[in-house]
């Protein structure tokens, strides 16, 4: 590429009416950055390059997207813009005076990009320095920066606007927590008082009443008490915020929340969780001795029970000496805050050939065809990170040298390794409450998630998520008639119960109980841990073994009855994920975790869990939905009300009330979604769940009711011409079509019963819609729940033998879903690897038996 000289001497007005007259034709496209424009300048659209990086990050004038030297040229060809301004940051070799101590070497030591830190850089021995400039394209002309008297004022602003816009990562919901916490401004000065008080390692309980469960210290006064019920979900009488306005100590930690990396701070004067730079002195102030944690990288994740260290030592490794592992691969992630569950499913996904062909193999052509904002995009930024993980560009080992004082240099320089998913998790989390706040998550809901949009979102003409899909045949039998009911339903996970009285060890669980209590009651430590020991064989008993249905409703009898429920897998998938169930819920619903261990196998076989469909002798329960509880009726429209309940979907029914929700619940969800399927009936159980009549039976209104209420019942017609939705649903329920449904309301001005009429009125109408009916299964169908998703084909799945081993599991350490920390553990090229964040070692010790996910590959027959 052609580079023209730089315009930053010379004549000043020469340069001046030169600089003027280049940027002329450019001023179009040149823009300042307004409130609500994201302005990535910290961090490549494709790539993991930033101002860090050696080629610098360049940034649109345009749309303010930020490219790495890679990857600039192609957004250049595709959209013409050629005007971007180039942010370097220079780490600089201090000059040595002349007692020997490093002395700055400025030139200009200005900072004005707002980044972090690079934690291996040794600030005796370096420090930044920030530049920006103006690059013009095609022909690279550079303009330094500043230039304010010779810049044209647009250009002088708009640079300005850049180099000063907040992080596009900042949530503008106050309902949710930023992406990026913000230091508190009492970290720095904040005064602890010198009250002798120290924290105990258990036996907590809030100073003003008995809550044992969200509690949270006072940072200034060491203070122990409860939190507000939606600080997290969990309950709390508010005594926390009650001493707050009772002596202005703005700063507290939530127990339960410690972790080498950090812990959930919150400041009642700023009303929003914040950072704490100074949190492990703070901590330390109460003997939690936090710093000595993050030095021997063996800490605890929850200060709470000392016991817990183990769980971390075992889980981390802690205590051996690993070695690090470099190159494609072997590439670490940040932690951004309580985003381990993300680096760990990650990390295992890119694991598997499928995705990695999928998305790092389909990488140019996913990239040259991306939209205009490809930050915006799901396959871009998978295949951006897979090839962050995958390519080994960020994960190259320390440089060696022959000579001793090389090699003392070579330590202390900046090294660039493990990638930031930022921009990943802000996308990928885009719209939902809990994977877009800065809470720690359940890494089991996480990967269903993923592979909701991976399979919302296809790449190529083979979908990688399909390795993880089988099919689950459930066999329901009435307990009194002895009739059944086969049914299928996709899945992706299986999910295996702990059977916590198959434990080998219950004598001596017994006696650590018992010594836990008298511990707890004289607040001495806890004794040493025992954890329970459970047969893998015990789990596979339990996940095989019939369970009660609650609230079963017998066809055979037309009434409720005893039923029990039976799965199998009708299929077999290529990749089998398997989940401990260690996550249950205590007192007050508060999520607890069974600290167990369970010797799972290297090798797996569950062909003898095999699916065999309806065996000779077994009689089917009929096809009879239960019953609805109607009002009385005056107007005479029973009959018309029963039709249109009997289309309610009961297989949508099911499925929803095997995930726990009440029966009753589950018809309304279907009924007034006019059976748009599962997912869509799901969604407004979760709108209507906290509503006190959620649970009642069905009360189906009179149509004379409906319609008579007209526009202040369901909605009037609005201003696109469009019916109400409640009311096509309620024909697309009796099995008409939607076209046919929004015609005849518009054609009886949204009036129910005259609606009903008009298309039995009308019988030709209803064979002139059915290439319409074809469009519309289309659509529903890619907006199905991939839990349930059906077609023509039947759902893609990849059958073959049950016989599996073992490649990799994550693991999680801490007391509850909301707290604690998870890594992951990979066998790679023979030999298992510990992936902790940006920390990736050769492991010596992968602890199999503690982990909570597990991940399984077909053995071939």
């Amino acid at each position: 590429m052609q580079r023209a000289a730089l315009f930053s001497g010379g004549d000043a007005q020469m340069a001046a009416g030169d600089l003027g007259e280049l940027l002329v034709p450019y001023m179009p496209t040149i823009r300042v950055p307004k409130s609500g424009d994201r302005v990535y300048k910290t961090e490549c659209a494709f790539s993991y390059d930033s101002p860090d990086s050696e080629g610098g990050l360049y940034v649109c004038m345009n749309t303010f997207l930020g490219f790495g030297r890679e990857h600039i040229e192609r957004h250049y060809r595709k959209t013409g813009q050629c005007v971007y301004l180039h942010l370097k940051r220079h780490a600089i070799e201090k000059v040595p005076g002349a007692s020997g101590g490093a002395l700055p070497k400025r030139r200009n030591a200005k900072l004005f990009l707002d980044l972090e830190t690079n934690g291996d850089l040794n600030n005796d021995d370096f420090e930044y320095e920030d530049e920006a400039k103006l690059v013009i394209f095609p022909d690279h002309y550079e303009i330094s920066l500043p230039n304010i008297e010779e810049l044209p004022a647009l250009v002088t602003i708009a640079c300005d606007a850049l180099l000063s816009a907040k992080s596009p990562y900042r949530k503008q919901d106050p309902d949710s927590w930023e992406e990026e916490l913000q230091a508190s401004k009492h970290a720095k000065t904040l005064v602890q008082l010198d009250n002798g008080v120290r924290i105990p390692p258990s036996g907590w309980k809030c100073s003003k009443c008995d809550l044992r469960e969200n509690l949270w210290l006072n940072l200034t006064d060491g203070s122990v008490l409860c939190g507000k019920w939606f600080f997290d979900g969990s309950g709390g009488n508010g005594h926390a915020v009650e001493h707050y306005k009772e002596t202005g100590y703005p700063l507290a930690v939530k127990l339960g929340t410690i972790t080498p990396d950090g812990a959930d701070v919150y400041s009642f004067d700023e009303e929003e969780p914040v950072l704490d730079p100074h949190i492990a002195k703070h901590l330390a102030h109460f003997g939690i001795d936090m710093l000595q944690m993050q030095v021997t990288e063996n800490g605890l994740t929850d200060n709470d029970i000392k016991p817990r260290v183990s769980e971390w030592e075992v889980i981390q490794e802690a205590g051996v000496k690993l070695k690090p592992m470099y190159g494609p691969g072997y590439t670490g992630m940040k932690n951004l805050g309580n985003s381990c569950y993300l680096n760990a499913v990650m990390q295992a996904i890119f694991s598997i050939p499928e995705f990695q062909r999928a998305y790092v193999g389909n990488l140019p052509r996913i990239f040259d065809y991306s939209p205009l904002d490809p930050t915006q995009d799901f396959n871009t930024q998978m295949a951006k990170l897979g090839h962050g993980l995958l390519s080994g560009q960020y994960s190259k080992p320390p440089m060696k040298s022959e000579l001793i004082e090389q090699v003392m240099k070579e330590e202390h320089k900046p090294q660039h390794n493990g990638i930031s998913p930022r921009m990943f998790k802000a996308f990928i989390s885009k719209g939902h409450t809990e994977f877009s706040s800065n809470r720690q998550q359940d890494a089991q809901e996480f990967l269903l998630h993923l592979i909701n949009l991976v399979e919302r979102n296809p790449v190529g003409s083979e979908n990688p998520s399909d390795v993880f899909r089988f099919l689950v045949e459930e066999r329901t039998q009435c307990c009194q008639s002895r009739k059944v009911r086969y049914t299928e339903r996709v899945d992706y996970i299986m999910q295996l119960p702990v059977a916590m009285e198959a434990a080998t060890n219950k004598d001596e669980l017994i006696a650590y109980e018992l010594k836990r209590r008298e511990a707890e009651a004289a607040r001495r430590p806890p004794p040493e841990l025992v954890r329970a020991k459970i047969p893998f064989s015990a789990c596979l008993q339990a996940f095989s073994e019939p369970n009660n249905v609650e609230d079963f409703w017998s066809s055979a009898l037309q009434a409720k009855s005893a039923g029990v429920k039976t799965s199998r897998f009708a299929s077999f998938p290529e990749y089998l994920v398997v989940q401990i169930k260690k996550f249950t819920f205590g007192l007050d619903w508060i999520p607890k975790k069974l600290d167990v261990s369970v010797d799972m196998p290297d090798i797996l076989d569950i062909n003898h869990l095999r699916a065999r469909g309806l065996q000779p002798g077994e009689e089917e329960l009929p096809d009879i939905a239960p019953p609805i509880v109607i009002p009385d009726d005056p107007k005479g429209i029973l009959l018309t009300t029963l039709l249109i309940l009997s289309y309610i979907d009961e297989s949508s029914v099911m499925q929803l009330a095997e995930m726990g929700f009440p029966l009753e619940a589950c018809r309304k969800a279907v009924y007034y979604t006019g059976n748009l399927g599962a997912e869509v009936a799901f969604n407004w159980i979760i709108a209507h769940m906290e509503e006190p009549d959620f649970a009642e039976p069905l009360v189906v209104p009179a149509f004379g009711d409906v319609a008579s209420s007209g526009a202040a019942g369901l909605g009037a017609v609005g201003l696109d011409n469009q019916p109400p939705e409640e009311m096509v649903a309620i024909i697309i329920s009796m099995g008409f079509q939607r076209n046919l449904a929004i015609r005849a309301l518009k054609a009886t001005n949204t009036n129910l019963e005259r609606a009903l009429e008009w298309i039995f009125s009308h019988p030709e109408l209803e064979e002139e819609s059915e290439p319409a009916l074809a469009i519309m299964n289309t659509e529903n169908n890619a907006n199905a729940n991939i839990l349930a998703e059906t077609g023509s084909e039947g759902p893609r799945i990849k059958d073959g033998s049950g016989r599996y081993e073992l490649f990799g599991f994550i693991s999680h350490m801490g007391t509850s879903t909301m707290s604690g920390h998870y890594v992951c553990h990979l066998k790679k090229e023979g030999r298992w690897v510990i992936y902790n964040d940006l920390r990736v070692c050769a492991s010596e010790r992968p602890p199999k038996d503690l982990g909570y996910i597990y991940f399984y590959h077909r053995i071939p027959s």
